[in-house]
C-alpha cells in the first residue's frame, strides 16, 4: 500500500462538477492499492496518517500530528501510485490491485482511518473521474509505502 500525503490549507475533490468530499486545513491522502495489501498494512498507514508530526507548534517546529491538531483528511484512492517507469514512456500499473481485490481493501482502510483519526475523513469515489483541488501548505509531502516499512 502506497500513500502520497499532503498538508493542506484547504482541499476538495469534485466528480460530475459536484463536490464529493472537501477539507480546510488538514492532509489530503492519495492512496494506492496493489496485489498483496493486507490489515498490517493499512494499520500502518493510518497510524502514520493520524500520528505523523507535520503541523507547526508554538515555536513553528513540525512537531504537531493531525490527531494532535483535530485536523480532517481528504482520502482519494489513486492507482496509478504503482506506476512502473522503468521502461518505455509508458507507464506500468500491473501492480496496482483490480478493483475486485482494491475496493474492499479500500473500504477497510477508509473505516480503520475513521476509526484512529480525531477529525472528519471525507472522500472521493473509488474508480472515479475526479479533479482534486489543494492547497499545499508549505509545501509538506510525504511519501508512504508500506513494503518498505519500518518500525
Amino acid at each position: 500500500m502506497r500513500a502520497l500525503i499532503q498538508r493542506v490549507s484547504r482541499a476538495s475533490v469534485t466528480i460530475h462538477d459536484e463536490i464529493s468530499g472537501e477539507i480546510g486545513r488538514g492532509l489530503v491522502v492519495f492512496i494506492g492499492i496493489e496485489e498483496g495489501d493486507q490489515l498490517e498494512d493499512i494499520r500502518w498507514i493510518v497510524k502514520k496518517i493520524a500520528n505523523m508530526r507535520i503541523f507547526n507548534d508554538e515555536n513553528d517546529i513540525m512537531n504537531l500530528s493531525a490527531n494532535d491538531q483535530l485536523f480532517d483528511v481528504l482520502a482519494v484512492s489513486q492507482f496509478t501510485l504503482h506506476a512502473n517507469n522503468k521502461k518505455g514512456n509508458r507507464p506500468s500499473y500491473i501492480r496496482a490491485a483490480k478493483p475486485e481485490v482494491s475496493v474492499p481493501i479500500y473500504n477497510e482502510f477508509l473505516k480503520v482511518l475513521r476509526r484512529d483519526l480525531h477529525g472528519t475523513v471525507e472522500t472521493g469515489e473509488f474508480g472515479a473521474d475526479m479533479q482534486v483541488e489543494l492547497v499545499n501548505d508549505g509545501p509538506v509531502t510525504i511519501w508512504l509505502d508500506s513494503k518498505a516499512k519500518s518500525y
